[in-house]
């Protein structure tokens, strides 16, 4: 018994070191705005009386984080302007921040009223300086982490706060609206940042990573030739020599593996407003059952990694994200307070597995000196599928209300959704027969 108190006690104090406190608080950070501009965006849009088929096409300003691979080698190579001081990692984390919360407080002065274009576009900017965010911070976790276990601690931490931010952005935040409104409730979050952007002047800078960074300024400095491509083509080069042939498959079942969730995605809320729910009731459940489900999520989805490895984890949360997905087609037909807490908890739970197994997964595929360039490539590759199809989740609905009525309509997409995410599962079951590739040295 004494063994297991102190062990216990010993995992619980790793979460309380300094540099894992400020990746739970930079996990925050990075999925704050995530659902602002997109579920939580279009509950605001439905409220006020935008049709469905723009609230699908409005989603599309998420396709910012499936393009950060573009601009992610300049990330790598530069240093911020103005604030060069901090650091390359830091200086760029901190710059993003204040135009993710500059961007939310302008989207709450535009609103609706000043038109679907306008506030797109800052919608637009919110997401573009979240992808950046979303570089930097995954960088600093891979880089600043000393060996593979304080990189599955720093994932864990950056997990739960990328879920509490969620959980904050999902649920909260509906129970906020309805008392203050969505405008001020935009200002409100826009605040929020400010956690984000202490974390960041409390991080340290990786120190291992600048070594390598300094060593390619100094050999091909990214003015030149070689060094520009180096920067451009090198994390893809090496990546590809790393994996071989199989890294297009790879990245195939990458792409593939949460398009359930994506695709669902901007229709949930609608569903909620449709049926009758009120913001009071989904914000509840979210913050009590769906909670919990985060949390046990978050915790198998580590477990699993652990314990079966990183193919076979990806093939458990593969298969309770299916099935989260598919369980929404109930709620048409029923959706008392109990129903409807059983959906959310299982949706929950499946999508948490899924997103840490994969995370753990894509994080052990990078190479330092291209690391935020490398993963900013497999994030967008796991998300570019999913941001395009999900655009199309508005008119998929309305098309089938026409022929089955609009409740009807729901469950069948929600079927649908649930099923598109099987070819995933059998290409990472083949990939489970095939040797763990190993990445490359930098």
């Amino acid at each position: 018994m004494s063994g297991t108190g102190a062990g216990w006690r010993a995992s619980f104090a790793a979460y309380l070191q300094p540099r894992v406190l400020v990746m739970l608080a930079l996990g925050f950070s990075s999925g704050l705005p995530f659902l602002l501009v997109g579920n939580t965006f279009g509950y605001w849009l439905r409220d006020e009386g935008t049709s469905l088929a723009a609230i699908g096409f409005l989603s599309w300003v998420g396709i910012a984080y499936s393009l950060k691979f573009l601009w992610a080698p300049v990330i790598d190579r530069t240093n911020a302007p103005i604030l060069a001081g901090l650091g390359r990692r830091r200086g760029w984390m901190l710059l993003a921040q204040l135009f993710v919360g500059g961007g939310l407080v302008a989207m709450a002065a535009a609103g609706v009223g000043h038109g679907l274009v306008t506030l797109g576009v800052l919608a637009l900017v919110v997401a573009f300086s979240s992808a950046t965010q979303d570089i930097v911070i995954d960088a600093w976790r891979i880089e600043t982490a000393k060996d593979p276990d304080e990189l599955g601690l720093l994932t864990s931490a950056y997990t739960f706060g990328y879920r509490a931010a969620l959980l904050a952005s999902e649920a909260a935040i509906l129970l906020i609206a309805t008392r203050i409104g969505w405008n001020a409730t935009y200002v409100l979050y826009g605040a929020l940042m400010g956690i984000g952007v202490l974390a960041c002047l409390i991080a340290a800078e990786p120190v291992k990573a600048d070594k390598v960074m300094a060593e390619k300024e100094t050999e091909a400095p990214l003015w030149t030739l070689r060094g520009f491509y180096d920067a451009v083509a090198g994390p893809f080069l090496v990546f590809f020599k790393a994996h071989g042939a199989t890294a297009v498959l790879m990245l195939t079942a990458i792409s593939l593996f949460q398009l359930p969730n994506f695709v669902m995605g901007p229709m949930a809320n609608p569903l909620y407003h449709d049926i009758g729910l009120s913001k009071d009731l989904v914000g509840e459940v979210r913050g009590s059952f769906g909670l919990v489900a985060v949390f046990l999520g978050v915790a198998a989805g580590g477990f699993l990694s652990l314990r079966l490895g990183f193919m076979r984890a990806l093939l458990v949360g593969g298969t309770a994200q299916i099935l989260g997905t598919i369980a929404y087609a109930v709620l048409p037909y029923s959706h008392g307070p109990v129903v409807f807490a059983a959906v959310m908890a299982a949706d929950n739970f499946g999508i948490s597995v899924a997103g840490i197994t994969l995370v753990a997964y894509m994080s052990s595929l990078t190479s330092l000196g291209y690391t935020a360039t490398q993963y900013a490539l497999l994030s967008s590759t796991y998300a570019w599928a999913g941001k395009i199809l999900k655009g199309f989740s508005g008119i998929a609905v309305q098309s089938l209300a026409a022929d089955y009525g609009l409740m009807n309509a729901y469950a069948i997409f929600f079927v649908g959704a649930g099923l598109i995410g099987i070819p995933a599962i059998l290409l990472f079951l083949w990939l489970s027969t095939r040797r763990r590739p190993t990445p490359a040295p930098s």
